[in-house]
Order: C-alpha cells, then structure tokens, then sequence
C-alpha cells in the first residue's frame, strides 16, 4: 500500500461490513473538524489508533496538542528513523524466561523485525521513518513534575501576557481558570459567578496585569488584606469581602505558597498554547517542524489531575476562540483516557466546561477534538453528539455495547442489534467506523501500524530518558 499523506490521513484499511476485501483508506483532515471519539476495551487497539492519528496529522502537517492520562502517548518519543534493532535495546525487557547474557538484545531483534515486517505491509519504509522523525518535533510537559520539561500552571495568574493588550476577553477567561484552580487547593468555593473570593481575587490580579505589573501571589497577599481599591461593583470592599475574611484568605493563600510540592506548579515553561501550536525551527536551513505537545498527568492523583487539566483546557479554548474561522483542519487536540473528565449531568469537574465548549465551537476556528477511552460509560453524550467520526473497538459488556449504540444510532431497531453483535466479536486492531460526511456509512476499519513503537506507559525516568535528559 501506498504510504503517503499528501491527500489525507492514511489510517489503515477499511472494508463493507459484509467483509469484502479491505482497502486503503485515507481521511480527509477536515472531517476531523467535527471531532472523533474512540472507543474500546483494553486491547482493542484504541491507544494504537490515536497514536497514527496523531503521527498521520504530523504528516499533514496539522500541530497537535496531547493529554496523556496514562503515560502511553508519550511513546510517540520513540518514533525510530529505522527498523535498527539497536534502538529498540534500551526499551525492551527480557520475560522471566530469557536467558543468557544476550538476551535483551536477541529479543530487541525480534521486535525490530516484526515492526519491519508490520509497517513495510503498510507501505512504510525506511525513508517514511526517517521523513516522519525529521519533520516533528515532540515536547512533553509534565505539571508538577520534572519528567518532561515543568509546567507553569499558573502562568496566566502570575507571568503577564501580552493578550491583556490585544485581547482582554480572552486573558481574563484564563485568569479566571488559575484563579480556580488556586481556590479549589484552598478547599474554597472557585466558581467565577458565585464566590466572593474568586470575584475579589480577580479584580485584584486585572488591576496589576491591566497595569503591565506582576500578579504574583505573593504580590497579592499585601492588597488583600489592604485592597488599593474602594469599592467592588457598586459596593465597598469591605461590604463585599469583611477585613477578617480577607485576613484569611491571605492566611491560606500565604500557607500555600510556603508548601515545597506547590513550588513545582510554579515553575517551567509558560502555559501558551499559541507557542504550542507554533512550527519548531531547530535549524535555520531546514523547514521547520510539526510539533507535537504532550502533556503527561499520568504521574498525579485524580485531584491534581482534575485541576491541572481544567486550567489547560480553558487555555486551549481560549486560544480557539482567538483564532480567523477555518474550515480547514488547522489543529488537533488529542484528549486519550477522558474517563471521569467528561461525565454527564450533574457531575461537572473542572475540565467539562471547556471539553463540552471545544466540542461545540471548535469546528468553526478549524480546531479538531479526538477523545478516546476505554469506559463509555461515565460519558455526557450528549456533549458527544457533535463528533463527525466514531470509531468503536470492542466492547466487552452488555451495559458498555448499550451505552454506545444508543449515543450513536439509538439502542433499537435493526442496525443497533447488528452493531452490537459485531462490536462483541471485533479482533484486536480492528474497529467500526462511521464517518457522517461519508456515503460509505458504517465499515470496519483496521488501523495501519503506528511508526512509534508501542511499549506501554512510560516512567517518569523513561521519559527523562527518551528526551535525552
């Protein structure tokens, strides 16, 4: 098969569901626009499937940005230029059985052939390696941690942007989101509309950061027991927020920034997604390269996950929102295991407003959303809804299987017991498909091999390791 991506992602192989004889297939980037989900029980292939997703938007050229729950996307570091097993020695371990002083390498060699033999099937050769490798560019950020390169998850708080002189709606939707984030490690009410805090928090940092100053939080602590200002809103601040109140917040706020663990989420590289977006120069006489951002979180407690990924997600959006309208794919957001980050009513963590918001606006900036998992059932589908490409991988219970069909065609009639059927006996690797801007409607669909070699969730001295740290 014919490996190039010049008119499109070349994902794999599709074939009718009457089982004809499966042909390549390739998908128009801008049907990515309308966002796909990916659904599959573990061993499905899901991780698999996002990851050519990934590689094949590289190879259109399209950025992409990563959220990486479990740890196994930042595989996409080890996307070898060759089929050299001796890039494969650092990376592989030997079972209980390997014997024998050789025995890393020997088995080095077997995976290296396999993945000679996978991906030339698929028209991948050498030169495609080598083409890929040279043409991205993979950065990981791990937020709170230094894993991958540190993440300033405050920056918006606490590192002026220039966005307040050209666009002040969107810098105060991110201030909003740090401000959050610092009020739910205080255990305190970090709803924009209701809480006092949060709307005095706010007044004070735009004060500053309207006057090209610092809004450090330990800038803040002096104003918020002495606010510069008299009134918030129509009132005096001291009928808005009492003095004691203010004392106590300041108490917190101060207590927090003397903890050593919050250091780390104060430091590293600013949160800005525009520059994530951006091509890579790395040599001034080559083109520049597509990046690829990962931002791992698989290292932090469901908290802390929460949290960090609200803050990013709202900058995401924020960056959205200030983009010309495209109807060209123009960026790929790629959110892998969205289990409990989008779940439906009433639940609402931190990171379903702006999830549910990029699912409904994106489209218009030519923004693509791909969000996958492996439990369909603690989804808001309807926030779904608006995805164009699903593909489902097996699912192995009644409930799931249900669950699904119901979000996509309505768990009755003819095709969803079809449906269901087949999702209950799809092999590893294979997945149904259905595209809405295609006639072709639901077809299976098999995944070409990924060019990164695919070794499961990576330890925080792995990725060091793999970054050449």
């Amino acid at each position: 098969m014919n490996a190039t991506s010049e008119d499109g992602f070349f994902l794999g192989a599709t074939a009718a569901l009457d089982q004809s004889a499966p042909r390549r297939f390739v998908l128009p980037p801008h049907h990515l626009t309308t966002h796909a989900v990916i659904l599959g029980m573990t061993g499905s292939g899901k991780s698999g499937l996002v990851t050519v997703m990934v590689e094949e938007a590289v190879r259109s050229s399209v950025p992409v940005v990563v959220i990486d729950v479990k740890g196994d996307l930042t595989n996409l570091l080890l996307a070898f230029p060759d089929f050299n097993a001796a890039s494969l020695v650092p990376w592989v371990e030997p079972g209980p059985q390997a014997k024998g002083p050789n025995a890393r390498e020997e088995l080095a060699m077997k995976l290296a052939e396999e993945r000679r033999v996978g991906l030339t099937a698929w028209g991948i050769h050498e030169a495609e390696l080598a083409e890929y490798r040279a043409s991205s560019h993979v950065r990981v950020l791990t937020p709170g941690a230094d894993a991958g390169e540190c993440l300033h998850v405050l920056s918006s708080l606490e590192r002026r942007s220039s966005r307040w002189d050209n666009d002040v709606e969107g810098a105060r939707s991110a201030l909003s989101a740090a401000i959050s984030l610092v009020l739910r490690l205080l255990g305190r009410d970090a709803d924009p509309a209701r809480s006092r805090e949060h709307v005095y928090l706010s007044v004070l940092a735009e004060r500053r950061l309207m006057n090209g100053e610092s809004a450090e939080i330990g800038a803040l602590l002096p104003e918020i027991v002495d606010p510069p200002i008299e009134t918030i809103g129509a009132l005096a601040v001291d009928d808005f927020i009492a003095k004691r109140a203010r004392r106590e917040l300041a108490a917190a706020l101060n207590a927090l920034l003397a903890s050593p663990s919050f250091a780390s989420w104060r430091q590293g590289a600013t949160l800005d997604v525009a520059e994530w977006m951006a091509p890579v120069t790395t040599n001034p006489e080559r083109p520049a390269k597509t990046p690829i951002t990962i931002v791992s979180v698989a290292h932090l407690d469901d908290d802390e996950r929460e949290l960090v990924l609200g803050v990013v997600l709202e900058e995401i959006l924020t960056w959205v929102r200030g983009l010309p309208g495209s109807q060209q794919l123009r960026g790929l957001i790629v959110f892998d295991e969205v289990y409990g980050f989008l779940p439906p009513h009433p639940a609402s963590p931190p990171t379903k407003r702006p999830l549910v918001a990029l699912m409904k606006q994106a489209r218009a900036f030519g923004v693509g959303v791909v969000i996958a998992t492996q439990n369909p059932m603690d989804l808001d589908y309807r926030s779904l809804s608006n995805a164009g490409l699903w593909c489902l991988g097996r699912l192995q219970t009644d409930a799931d299987r249900a669950r699904v069909l119901d979000g996509l065609v309505g768990n009755a009639g003819e095709e969803a017991a079809q449906l269901s059927g087949l999702l209950k006996k799809l092999a590893p690797r294979w997945f149904l498909m259905r595209d809405v801007r295609s006639r072709a409607g639901t077809v299976f669909l098999q995944p070409r091999w990924a060019m990164s070699s695919m070794r499961g969730p990576m330890t925080r001295g792995e990725i060091k390791r793999a970054r050449g740290v």
